[in-house]
């Protein structure tokens, strides 16, 4: 009796919070038909606001990459003086609001900001542009290949690397043949929660952007406007396409371990 009242409760929770609002959200959007729904997409903001998201993604995908396996590199192959307090740095995106980290970009490049002033003498906008997007995206996104990465690059050991050494390999070639192919599910699965928060991250974006339609607003903030101004059919159906490309990141994490299963069982 006991278990099936834990089967329930855990399909019942499922359900109300991850299978009814989607289905929901669904419904608003095909609310006045299809053809509607995709008109919403077609309006030349919602088509910015889609490119948007996807290069700042990009962007942020990419340097998060590159710095967080030399970092995770770093941090699990060296003990040196203030490692922890690094470690504890890493976590600071993922502790502190998203809000706030927006307001210190504007303290910092804002019109009235520290450095706002030198950066108006030369006419470079970060604030209320899409650099400071970029930036305030990639400190929520920073901690998410690091963290995946060192737990596993630690358990890897240096041995191998230590052999290519003594075989004469430098430093990139031991990270691209020796170390990366070792850790590569955990590198996928760092590059793809890094993607999913960049595609759908609001404070920080919303503190730093502007929301000016059609240049610095992205699609979270495509569908705070729509909703806003009562245009609920744009802004669920907006809201729809991000979720789908939330999902496709979901789908491929677990793609792996589905493919792993499927030839153990037909082996």
């Amino acid at each position: 009796m006991s278990r099936y009242l834990i089967w329930s409760a855990s399909w019942l929770f499922i359900l109300v919070v991850l299978v009814i609002p989607p289905v929901l959200v669904l419904t608003e959007a095909l609310h006045d038909g299809l053809a509607a729904a995709l008109e919403t997409l077609r309006d030349p903001d919602a088509i910015a606001a889609i490119w948007l998201t996807l290069k700042v993604a990009v962007v942020a995908i990419a340097i998060n990459t590159c710095c967080g396996v030399l970092a995770a590199w770093t941090l699990s192959r060296f003990r040196f003086t203030g490692r922890q307090m690094l470690l504890v740095l890493l976590e600071l995106p993922l502790s502190i609001s998203p809000v706030v980290s927006g307001l210190v970009w504007l303290l910092l490049f804002g019109a009235q900001g520290w450095f706002g002033p030198m950066l108006e003498r030369w006419n470079i906008h970060i604030a209320f542009a899409v650099p400071g997007i970029i930036l305030a995206t990639l400190f929520v996104t920073l901690p998410y290949v690091v963290r995946t990465l060192v737990p596993v690059m630690e358990l890897q050991g240096r041995e191998a690397e230590e052999a290519a050494v003594l075989a004469g390999a430098g430093f990139w070639q031991i990270l691209w043949r020796v170390t990366l192919p070792g850790v590569r599910g955990a590198l996928i699965s760092g590059v793809l929660l890094t993607t999913a928060r960049a595609l759908g991250e609001f404070g920080a974006v919303s503190v730093v952007s502007g929301h000016i339609p059609g240049e610095t607003e992205t699609m979270p903030l495509r569908i705070e406007n729509l909703y806003n101004s009562y245009q609920s059919v744009g802004a669920f159906t907006m809201a729809v396409l991000l979720g789908i490309m939330a999902m496709m990141t979901v789908v491929l994490r677990a793609a792996p371990g589905w493919i792993t299963r499927l030839r153990e069982k037909n082996a």
